[in-house]
């Protein structure tokens, strides 16, 4: 099972982001690879703490942890379960190490790897989709580098991808380190440019991504698909393609959590005589059979044939709610039919114990 993200920086659900990014730094010096050479465990815990603090630092992310815990994440969201590699914790929280390893985030060499900014794309969903996951193919325009394009070491700052500045205070001489200016920290500058790229030697492609999606998404979820990104210049590393999920309606199931409504509607007769109908569901259509008798109001509830739980843990329900219509115009036969009846002690309501309420119907749908 996952560790909770909490418990990976030792803090409680109620911290600050202040304390929050003061208990990752402790826990990336603690553990940080140049501190602890050839340490796999350490190494694997300055994973673990990077990769919690890139959700709880992050006010949607968190949202998203703190209701649906790791599952909001196992597609994608976060790391796609999979964490992240020494490269995506360097080029994105450097600035958390500040000059405490000579630059903080260079793998042995002081040289930061450029990442490419993240593309975000909408990608919408049928409620079948939605049931029993798909597989999206999108063409995405994205920045890739140029054909014939090549770099040379930044003679700014010799390749490192930082310069340090020392400056005398009162309390002594203190070195800081910044991201270099002439190659955005790269360590690379273009030395020869083909005439279609830009002024970071990369140009726009058309790339046809295949997108996984998981059973149960919800609309709002976002979804990474890494290194599809824009690439970055040099031996930069691409970004992400962030897809967030729009959901569309469907014509007659309504979705709540993984259960799904149906407003079934019978007539009069139909009600009194029973009945079998042929419903939508997710799965296709469905036939249930109606007792004899059965009540406006009453509702079934056809197991498993909701939406698949995107935590793993099964699939939800179809419930199935009855309504008998009444006739609101009646021809001179049939009105005096009910004329007659209207004093028959067939047709006087009589509720038995098993016919709940209203309000015991409602609590049983979230039950």
């Amino acid at each position: 099972m996952k560790e909770d993200y909490y418990d990976i920086l030792g803090i409680d659900k109620n911290a600050t982001a202040a304390e929050i990014k003061k208990a990752y730094r402790k826990k990336a010096l603690e553990h940080h690879p140049d501190k602890n050479p050839g340490n796999p465990k350490a190494e694997e815990i300055f994973k673990k703490s990077a990769e919690a603090y890139e959700v709880l630092s992050n006010a949607d992310k968190k949202a998203r942890y703190d209701q649906y815990g790791h599952a909001a994440f196992e597609s994608g969201g976060g790391f796609g379960g999979g964490g992240m590699n020494m490269d995506d914790i360097f080029s994105q929280f450097g600035d958390i190490f500040g000059g405490a390893f000579g630059g903080g985030g260079c793998g042995g060499g002081g040289q930061r790897r450029v990442k490419g900014s993240n593309l975000r794309i909408r990608v919408k969903l049928t409620l079948e989709e939605v049931a029993h996951g798909v597989e999206k193919k999108v063409k995405v325009r994205r920045k890739i580098q140029a054909a014939g394009v090549t770099y040379k070491t930044c003679a700014t700052c010799g390749g490192r991808g930082q310069v340090t500045k020392i400056t005398n205070t009162i309390l002594g001489r203190m070195q800081t380190a910044a991201v270099c200016n002439a190659c955005s920290g790269s360590g690379q500058i273009i030395d020869k440019r083909p005439s279609d790229a830009d002024g970071q030697g990369l140009k726009i492609a058309e790339e046809t991504v295949s997108i996984k999606i998981p059973a149960g998404v919800e609309e709002g979820m976002q979804l990474k698909v890494p290194g599809k990104g824009n690439e970055a210049p040099g031996n930069g590393i691409s970004g992400d393609l962030l897809v967030a999920i729009e959901t569309l309606d469907h014509d007659t199931l309504k979705r709540e959590g993984d259960n799904l409504h149906y407003d079934l509607y019978i007539s009069f007769s139909e009600a009194v005589l029973g009945t079998s109908k042929e419903i939508d569901a997710v799965s296709g259509k469905v036939r249930i059979k109606l007792e004899s008798g059965i009540q406006s109001g009453k509702i079934l509830r056809l197991r498993g044939k909701g939406i698949s739980s995107i935590n793993g843990y099964g699939s939800g329900d179809l419930l199935v709610h009855v309504n008998v219509w009444t006739p609101k115009e009646l021809n001179r036969e049939q009105k005096e039919f009910f004329e007659r009846m209207s004093g028959n002690e067939n047709f006087e309501p009589k509720p038995e114990k098993s016919d709940k309420s209203f309000f015991e119907k409602v609590k049983d749908m979230f039950s």
